[in-house]
């Protein structure tokens, strides 16, 4: 798609029915929880094919209060993307410090759970199969303790069922709460350089609703860090899943997978751990993809102003950052990047960026005249030659308006084919960005895997799609941006190609099948063992 040929997203948050305020607590002292926001998840969670939507909130201050009750949100999508609040009979309307959300079947029973991260406690919500969750913290082993913010599920023992790795920040409390300042005089938020890290925890599913924590035996604890965002990759292509962490004011973490159970923390041998400079820099979020479609994941991550994002091209076991060479360096330096994620918007084939931005201190202008507090969205187009163009300024009123954004997830929110986005909003209202497609001009697949010998949400399965000379490769994942999940369908952009000419999936398990030729324009759900269960049009009736 040319320059010329521009896609514009808009926000349709409100005439959606998103009635949603993040609650921070914020009454003046400047705690540090209270800047940092929280995360969004699409999730199907009654099975419909349509994608919901969960908002993580925070709350009030015990002793302060703010004279509103604030809790967690599902809302319900009518499949044309219009929401309907259903937190309360969900059983979710939870009163909770809330930072992180990831979703997966964790039991297998075919309807997908949620797993909420925050202050003091995390907890485990499964999912009845009949539009309510109950909750299994205790039962489960899932509870943790201290600040947990990202998580993801993924098998990483290949035994067919979900194990859960969750992202700690660093040990605070109200007592325990630093002053910063900014001017030598006011109160700032801090940045966590100050503050002990918290190690972040691996769990093993025992397949009878129990979680263990082997965090030590696994070697997860060998790696310290202040952990913001977490991403599952197969860095190596060794079949086996490593889990990379992006952390703040520490060096970013790379756990390979051994397949014997255990990890061997390798950061900085590969070259991800730090700036190009050596300096561990202030990350926040985190994606893995094949940008380039040449068959190895790469990583995105989300750092602070005036640090740019980074873009570690995986060159084969080592990563070189592209980003302070590239226009995707320079266009994001003055930007303090949270949620991000790689998308394919505009259906080329080629997987682009969008990021969600907002600075940490609501008076950083005071001292830094370039730098906001609110920050509109970034949107990277990939050019298809390995550098990415920002686009956001020329694609609709949606991307324009700065807010102060945390987590950022994708969907299909109104079942067209192309992929919408939701920002959430720290003691704001999130964006839903929809998009408004290419006019027909570019073609799709949408891809929904069904585990069996694996895990029933599929997480972890990957899809090559090859047409012409060009093979893409998408992973079914949990985790990713910041705090945040999106959905479990893959779509794959097939440009002016009206079908792919083979398909493969690769399941968790490292069995193979293919699909055969798939016409575009279409969702398919494909299941482990059976191939292709069914198949309709997008969208619908066309």
């Amino acid at each position: 798609m040319s320059s010329a040929e521009p896609v514009l997203f808009r926000d349709s948050a409100r005439e959606s029915g998103l009635d949603f305020l993040h609650e921070n607590g914020a009454f003046g002292k400047k705690w540090l929880p209270e800047t940092m926001g929280s995360g969004v998840a699409f999730l199907d969670y009654d099975n419909d094919g349509d994608q919901d939507l969960f908002l993580v909130n925070g709350r009030s201050w015990p002793g302060h209060p703010t004279g509103r009750r604030a809790t967690q949100a599902l809302f319900q999508n009518d499949g044309k993307g219009h929401f309907r609040d259903v937190t309360r009979q969900a059983g979710l309307d939870l009163e909770y410090y809330g930072m992180g959300v990831a979703v997966g079947d964790v039991n297998n029973d075919g309807a997908v759970d949620l797993y909420l991260t925050g202050l003091g406690r995390n907890h485990l919500f499964l999912n009845r199969g009949d539009g309510t969750f109950s909750d299994a913290t205790i039962s489960s082993g899932l509870g943790g303790s201290g600040w947990g913010t990202s998580a993801a599920f993924l098998d990483y023992d290949r035994d067919g069922d979900l194990d859960l790795f969750v992202c700690n920040y660093v040990k605070w409390t109200p007592q325990t709460d630093l002053f910063c300042t900014l001017d030598g005089k006011h109160k700032s938020y801090c940045t966590p350089e100050s503050y002990q890290g918290e190690p972040d925890r691996l769990y093993r599913n025992d397949g009878q609703g129990r979680f263990t924590d082997v965090s030590e035996a696994a070697g997860i604890l060998k790696g310290k860090g202040k952990s913001l965002g977490v991403a599952v990759l197969d860095y190596n292509e060794d079949g086996w899943v490593d889990i990379a962490v992006a952390n703040d004011t520490q060096p970013n973490l790379l756990f390979k997978n051994l397949g014997n159970g255990t990890f061997q923390e390798v950061g900085v041998e590969t070259g991800m751990a730090y700036s190009e400079s050596g300096v561990a820099r202030g990350a926040m979020g985190i994606d893995a993809a094949d940008y380039l479609n040449r068959g190895s994941d790469s990583l995105l991550i989300g750092n602070f102003s005036n640090q740019m994002l980074a873009l570690y091209h995986n060159a084969g076991e080592v990563f070189i950052d592209k980003a302070p060479s590239s226009t995707l360096g320079q266009a994001s330096l003055l930007f303090l990047a949270f949620g991000l994620f790689f998308f394919d918007y505009d259906l080329d084939g080629n997987v682009d960026i969008l990021v969600a931005n907002g600075h940490v201190e609501n008076d950083i202008q005071a001292v830094q005249e370039q730098v906001s507090y609110a920050e509109r969205p970034l949107l990277f187009q990939n050019l298809g030659n390995g550098n990415f163009e920002e686009v956001g300024t020329r694609s609709g009123e949606g991307l324009a308006k700065p807010v102060v954004g945390r987590g950022a997830a994708y969907a299909d929110v109104d079942g067209d084919g192309d992929l919408d986005a939701v920002i959430s909003v720290n003691h704001g209202r999130p964006l839903l960005l929809l998009n408004g497609g290419t006019g027909g001009r570019h073609h799709f697949l949408r891809l929904t895997a069904v585990g069996t010998r694996s895990n029933r949400s599929g997480i972890g399965a990957k899809f090559l799609v090859k047409t012409g000379n060009r093979t893409q490769k998408r992973w079914v994942k949990s985790g990713s941006s910041y705090c945040s999940q999106s959905e479990l369908p893959v779509t794959v952009g097939l440009g002016d190609a009206r079908a792919a000419d083979e398909v493969e999936v690769i399941w968790p398990d490292e069995s193979r099948e293919s699909l055969g030729r798939l016409e575009g324009d279409r969702a398919y759900v494909v299941k482990q063992g059976e191939k292709v269960v069914s198949s309709k049009p997008l969208p619908p009736g066309a």
